[in-house]
């Protein structure tokens, strides 16, 4: 890839395996059926998409990969390990989510750190809205309406935060991790 080519970019948390698996059976128990039958085009968010997204920059020069790369370890390095419980389900226009309760604060001083970081690079405007820790689940184009339990979902420990290339295909994203960094400087 040129330096000049563009590519669309987000930031992440990695989910542990465990959790990974955790969702991909709670999706299969709460959203299959229902989201089948309540609309048509819903799609499952596949388990390799099962991320915590910290900040999404769209679509950016490929040369500045570098700059965000050393703003993400500069701010995960700064920041422990994260610890999300979830605390229900939600849908906006597309997509259905699970959204997590941030229990130490350190996941919400991550996003404002990068947030700040990739501000002072230059062409990332800070978000208007605040940030929410969700784990995307489900994507749709008519709102299925859906309210599954998310009680017996445990609370979510991270360690690792990823900058991520983000290619949009018929059947869906796919996802590209294209450096990752640990919390805390591990």
């Amino acid at each position: 890839m040129a330096g000049g080519d563009r590519i669309r970019l987000f930031i992440a948390f990695q989910l542990p395996p465990a959790t990974v698996g955790e969702l991909v059976e709670w999706q299969c128990e709460h959203l299959h059926g229902a989201a089948q039958r309540a609309a048509a085009g819903a799609r499952i968010v596949p388990r390799t998409n099962l991320h915590v997204t910290v900040a999404f920059l769209g679509s950016r020069p490929a040369d500045e990969i570098p700059e965000i790369a050393g703003a993400l370890a500069e701010a995960a390095g700064a920041i422990e390990a994260v610890r999300l419980r979830p605390v229900g389900y939600r849908e906006t226009r597309s997509v259905g989510m699970i959204v997590c309760e941030d229990v130490t604060g350190a996941a919400t001083a991550l996003a404002a750190a990068l947030q700040e970081r990739l501000q002072r690079l230059g062409g990332y405007p800070r978000e208007s809205k605040l940030w929410q820790p969700h784990v995307t689940v489900l994507r749709f184009k008519d709102r299925p309406g859906l309210a599954p339990p998310t009680e017996n979902i445990r609370s979510i420990s991270v360690v690792r935060a990823a900058l991520y290339s983000s290619a949009l295909r018929p059947s869906g994203a796919q996802y590209d991790v294209l450096e990752t960094v640990a919390l805390g400087g591990r």
